[in-house]
């Protein structure tokens, strides 16, 4: 573990910035317009244009690789998202916010694909499962670090949106400063929709669930917690609790996992999440004791679906087809997550704030509903199912490239799926017995 650590560290600095500075940005711009009297509306449409960039930018990140490099890319993604972000500084107009909401979501998702990348290459076969779990925990950190900044910082001013920025600038230093090679160079993972539809549609809608119960609340609970009479210091540390919340379950939860039926998880998850916002979704106020305690709980509650569900699929999908499910899954849990935040904010508009956990709840019966663990009939289960739980992170804050660190997909197929058939144009690649450090001794000439 140490070792690993060491190996790459510089990699887990430049996550942890990227989502100290997306954790805070997306809680910032909440507090924000609910400080200017804007409805809920507009707040769940900036997340949902956030998702929506992530998703675009799965795509659009390869081409630009593919275009200039991992470096380059990394740089020219890191500046772009941070002069975005200094630019909501500079105007009040919405609409304006909505599209460099896109083009932050765009950058990052770039951003995601080169370090892992990098993580996919330095990484032996033994270690991937290690590797990944140190890339998650730094990935919630990072989002609980942000929201805690609004504790020590809770005037909602532009030096919010420094710090912002300030981190998008340090997650850069430890990839423009690399001495490493490029990465081999990468395609997109290939999609079969209908496939996919048919062979695994339970794990699906699981996830287009958890996209919805995410993506309402990374871009809602800020929001509902300010009209709950919390003070911005209070909204800190409510969102950092619940983030928070769903790093505590990934352990417990891969146990679970492992021993009992995992569609019957996902339905009992949802049921009792259901329960756990159920006092929030019926008092339009209540007191911060219980809004702390049932918001714990539901966090803790929604964030086990998503990693349940991806389990879910893999133990019904060939290991050659995993790098292509990854890739459907993300796109669906975007699509979730796009959606969510703006029926949320549309039923806050019009009914109030309690609203956010009335959806929660409704969403929750829907997949009690949908999830029918006698329906699933194994017929395409993989002989080694249920294959071994993997944390992971819960919302789009990896790429599809991060199928090549789930140790439940084959090595060989992964470089087969993922790499281009084109030679890379530097040096040969150098395969260590353990993963040098990152920015080791190798150099690229043409850096």
């Amino acid at each position: 573990m140490r070792q690993i650590w060491k190996s790459f560290r510089a990699l887990y600095f430049a996550s942890l910035m990227m989502l100290i500075g997306s954790g805070l940005l997306s809680t910032y711009l909440a507090l924000r317009l609910a400080a200017d009297d804007v409805d809920g509306l507009w707040v769940g449409a900036l997340m949902a244009a956030n998702y929506f960039g992530l998703v675009l930018g799965g795509k659009l990140g390869h081409r630009l690789i593919a275009r200039v490099g991992h470096i380059r890319a990394y740089a020219t993604c890191a500046g772009i998202v941070g002069a975005a972000v200094l630019c909501h500084g500079l105007t009040d107009w919405l609409p304006i916010w909505l599209l460099l909401r896109l083009i932050v979501g765009l950058g990052m998702m770039c951003q995601y694909m080169v370090i892992e990348s990098w993580l996919n290459e330095q990484a032996d076969a033994k270690q991937r499962g290690v590797v990944f779990s140190l890339y998650m925990i730094a990935s919630y950190l990072g989002l609980v670090l942000g929201q805690l900044i609004l504790v020590v910082h809770p005037q909602l001013g532009l030096e919010l949106l420094m710090l912002v920025a300030m981190c998008f600038a340090l997650c850069l230093v430890p990839v423009a400063m690399t001495r490493r090679i490029h990465p081999a160079p990468l395609r997109p993972a290939p999609m079969d929709p209908k496939f996919f539809i048919k062979r695994v549609p339970q794990s699906l809608i699981a996830v287009m669930g958890a996209g919805l119960l995410i993506g309402a609340f990374y871009g809602l609970a800020p929001l509902y917690a300010s009209q709950q009479g919390l003070s911005t210091e209070l909204v800190g540390w409510y969102m950092g609790c619940c983030i928070f919340a769903g790093l505590l379950a990934q352990w417990p939860l891969g146990w679970l996992s492992d021993r009992y039926d995992r569609p019957l998880l996902i339905r009992v998850f949802a049921l009792l999440l259901c329960a756990a916002a159920l006092p929030l979704a019926i008092f339009p106020q209540v007191p911060v004791e219980v809004l702390f305690v049932a918001g714990f709980l539901s966090a803790l509650l929604q964030f086990c679906i998503y990693p349940l569900a991806v389990a879910f699929a893999n133990d019904h999908i060939e290991s050659e087809r995993r790098v292509s499910l990854t890739a459907m899954l993300l796109v669906t849990y975007g699509i979730g997550a796009s959606v969510g935040p703006l029926v949320a904010g549309v039923l806050m508009k019009v009914l109030g704030s309690h609203m956010l956990y009335a959806f929660f709840s409704f969403t929750s019966l829907i997949l009690v509903w949908r999830i029918r663990p006698n329906a699933v009939t194994n017929l395409h289960q993989v002989d080694d199912a249920p294959l071994q739980h993997v944390a992971m992170p819960d919302s789009m804050s990896t790429s599809p490239l991060a199928a090549a660190l789930d140790p439940r997909v084959d090595e060989q197929v992964v470089q087969e799926q993922m790499v281009d058939g084109v030679e890379p144009e530097s040096e040969p690649e150098i395969e260590p017995e353990v993963a040098p450090e990152f920015g080791g001794p190798e150099v690229d000439p043409k850096l």
